[in-house]
């Protein structure tokens, strides 16, 4: 085919889309089921409507193929576990008694069950349930899920591609089971998936399926010869078959490298490969393989990730370049629009001029179709787009909003010793045990208590008018004033003063801080039912006044023991943001650190002796290659330490990270200089502690013992028995006693009972050491 056919067959198509609904409808529907007071049967109703909508909203713009199969209640990898029929056992009597309910099991646990662990999904704020494999683990295929969403695609008349996760990456996601060797390598479980999927292949071929998407976005990474061979070994292998669709490997977020021949040279019918951020790397190592003679290449050109409008102009050229290497081009975002929120004409609030710089979900795919038809019937089809989208690029690119020339100088005069505190972790230690007179195992919480009902009605009673800033202030004060006594009560070491006042650890910060933007309805799912609404960093970054000194401080006042003074760090404001597109990243990492470092010392100087930074976000944003991690790892951690490094050595300094693989980071971890480490371990069963020993790190770490993530309630034994497996890698005169996180989204009867069961734990191992009274 010519370049000028490949180009008049171009289509739009997306591999995915946000699945909330307009109003967070699937949230409320799956809550209320939990609760009780929404059925299976009105749950189901809800989500098939949200499917028809959404696939009516993407034809009706014209999508010409659109995704099934994206949908969940919970999670598209845990949907792949139950397809592959990979339940692991403690949750198969809850799946045969009820598959909605075991599913959910799966998912959150239950009193008497673990749930899976969960974990970011590559480096997005998107959180995965890791599946759970071991060499018994026999898998079995249930694609009633994947077909019946195609069939209903197919019954509105729209054409129709199933998106599923690709074997591959689901076995290099997977974790040996419980009970397993840790050496245990799912990966040698492939001859045994892949007649799975092959069936699950022919049932959807059976259904009416033309293409089939399969995901793997794990190529991306740094892949060993054995992975690759693999790799290389199941696309033979589901090319092979006789009884399928038309297979397209799809991938995202950064370059293919050396999986992009192994994938160029299976037999499968086409490719979808990311043109955004890896544009130049994907286009070259393309055409260094030949292109894809006879295949389909779908073009991801329109970033799925961020929210600013696309260049159109600069898609059409790499759009024009691929023309002559595939048979045929069509054209879609970089990734699934999941990762954005659903419509920008939705905010009310923010400036028309501004508004005009954003695409989300549904002005990203109105970008995608009209590059596809840019492509298929030339530039002249699409002047009035092409004019609209060059003035809003300009319109950005010289407004004033972007630009404070006090905060570029202020970033300008920082040098080394900035980053630095003055005196070594040991002598800071030792003042900080000093001041604080803290018991071995100190007790605390990661900040966040739960926000009850009463607490969301007084902040909406606040933006509707309903009560004033006095009124709304009484309520926080008291619900700061119960937080205390009852942490007290329970006998936590080291307090938080509740963040009753904030909205979201971002969020709050970024309407405080010049340069951000606040949305009012862009959620985006992080993970099961939390929603979270991502600020817009659209400009220079300052802090006007302080942020949290006001609550800490009256919190303090309240007790005689510490109150941690709580941040959230530099790259986490990033990472959880929009961040701009339009400067180095590093650049605007310590723009944020200068604010919170002025934030940090008006903390000190009100005497909070405690101060937590949070970063969990820190290995979430770590560059999926690893030759791209030293240059990001050097000006996160300089922006964490610019931030905390002008205490004095008696301020005691804490982060805290979750939900993420941390031996990848551990050096990092170590040159944030941070006093004390909170990190998520519960699920992972301490792993974290063993890494940590592994490296040699010396400073002190508090390894989670309550996973906040379920709703269950740990006793305190479960809790010591994790305290002793952290005991068994970190020194008792380092170990920290502390959920996984913070309890915003747990409820007040579960949260009193699981730290009671915490500060049992503490007592009881304490009462064990051989140092105590």
């Amino acid at each position: 085919m010519t370049s000028k056919s490949a180009a008049a067959a171009a289509r739009a198509t997306v591999y995915g889309y946000p699945r909330q609904g307009r109003g967070r409808e699937l949230k409320k529907a799956i809550e209320g089921y939990w609760k009780g007071r929404v059925d299976a049967d009105a749950l189901r109703a809800t989500a098939a409507e949200l499917r028809r909508t959404n696939w009516r909203q993407l034809a009706e713009a014209g999508i010409q193929e659109v995704p099934t199969g994206d949908f969940s209640y919970y999670d598209h990898v845990l949907d792949t576990s139950v397809m592959v029929g990979a339940i692991p056992g403690r949750h198969r009597a809850a799946v045969e008694a009820d598959a909605l309910d075991g599913y959910f099991a799966m998912a959150r646990g239950t009193q008497d069950v673990a749930p899976l662990e969960m974990t970011k999904w590559f480096d997005t704020n998107y959180h995965y349930l890791v599946p759970e494999l071991g060499p018994d683990t026999v898998f079995t295929a249930d694609s009633a899920k994947q077909v019946a969403e195609l069939r209903e695609a197919l019954a509105l008349g729209l054409t129709a591609r199933p998106v599923l996760v690709g074997p591959v990456t689901y076995l290099l996601l997977a974790k040996p089971a419980p009970g397993v060797a840790a050496d245990f390598d799912p990966l040698t479980l492939l001859d045994r998936l892949l007649p799975v999927y092959a069936e699950v292949l022919s049932d959807l071929r059976a259904a009416g399926a033309e293409w089939v998407q399969l995901d793997e976005p794990a190529l991306v990474q740094d892949r060993t010869p054995a992975e690759l061979n693999a790799a290389t070994r199941a696309y033979r292998d589901l090319g092979a078959l006789t009884d399928r669709p038309k297979l397209l490997v799809a991938s995202y977020f950064d370059r293919l490298g050396d999986a992009l021949p192994v994938l160029a040279k299976a037999p499968v019918e086409g490719l979808a490969l990311d043109f955004t951020e890896a544009a130049a790397a994907n286009l070259d190592a393309l055409a260094a393989v030949g292109g894809l003679p006879g295949k389909r290449l779908i073009a991801g050109v329109v970033n799925g990730r961020n929210i600013w409008v696309n260049d159109l102009t600069k898609s059409l050229a790499t759009l024009g370049t691929l023309l002559g290497l595939a048979d045929r081009v069509d054209v879609a975002a970089s990734c699934s629009l999941l990762h954005v929120p659903l419509d920008a004409t939705a905010e009310r609030d923010i400036e028309p001029q501004i508004l005009r710089w954003l695409a989300f979900a549904r002005q990203k795919t109105a970008e995608i179709v009209t590059l596809a038809k840019g492509l298929a019937q030339g530039t002249g089809s699409i002047t009035g787009e092409l004019a609209a989208n060059r003035a809003a690029l300009a319109s950005r690119a010289n407004s004033p909003i972007t630009r404070d020339p006090a905060v570029r100088t202020r970033v300008g005069a920082v040098t080394d010793t900035d980053a630095r505190r003055s005196q070594p972790y040991g002598e800071r230690a030792a003042a900080q045990r000093a001041h604080l007179g803290l018991p071995l195992l100190p007790t605390t919480t990661i900040g966040s208590f739960p926000q009850t009902a009463e607490l969301r009605v007084a902040r909406a009673d606040l933006r509707a008018g309903r009560i004033d800033t006095a009124g709304y202030e009484e309520r926080i004060k008291a619900e700061i004033q119960e937080v205390i006594s009852f942490q007290e009560k329970t006998g936590l070491d080291v307090l938080v003063h509740g963040e009753a006042e904030r909205n979201d650890m971002v969020q709050y910060f970024a309407e405080q801080l010049t340069g951000y933007l606040a949305t009012q309805h862009g959620w985006v799912q992080s993970y099961g039912t939390r929603y979270v609404r991502p600020p817009i960093l659209a400009g220079d970054i300052s802090r006007p006044e302080p942020m949290t000194v006001r609550w800490t401080t009256y919190a303090q006042s309240l007790t005689p023991r510490p109150v941690k003074g709580m941040l959230t760090g530099p790259v986490t404001m990033l990472a959880w943001s929009f961040v701009r597109d339009d400067q180095p990243l590093g650049d605007t990492a310590r723009q944020v650190a200068l604010a919170l470092r002025d934030e940090v010392n008006d903390l000190e100087t009100a005497g909070t002796s405690v101060i937590q930074v949070d970063e969990p976000a820190l290995r979430e944003t770590l560059p999926l290659r690893a030759a791209d991690r030293p240059g990001y790892l050097a000006w996160a951690t300089e922006a964490f330490r610019l931030t905390t490094a002008g205490v004095r050595p008696d301020t005691q300094i804490h982060t805290h990270m979750c939900y993420a693989e941390f031996g990848d980071i551990v050096q990092a971890i170590d040159d944030l200089d941070a006093d004390v480490i909170s990190l998520e371990a519960a699920r992972s069963h301490m792993q974290v502690a063993r890494e940590l020993a592994a490296h040699g790190y010396p400073r002190e770490a508090g390894p989670g013992v309550y996973d906040i993530h379920s709703p269950r309630v740990p006793s305190a034994d479960e809790a010591a028995a994790l305290l002793r497996k952290g005991l068994e890698a970190i020194p008792a005169e380092r170990l920290w006693v502390n959920p996984d996180c913070g309890l915003k989204t747990r409820g007040w009867p579960e949260t009193r009972a699981s730290l009671d069961s915490l500060v049992a734990a503490a007592h009881a191992v304490r009462a064990e050491l051989p140092t105590a009274d």
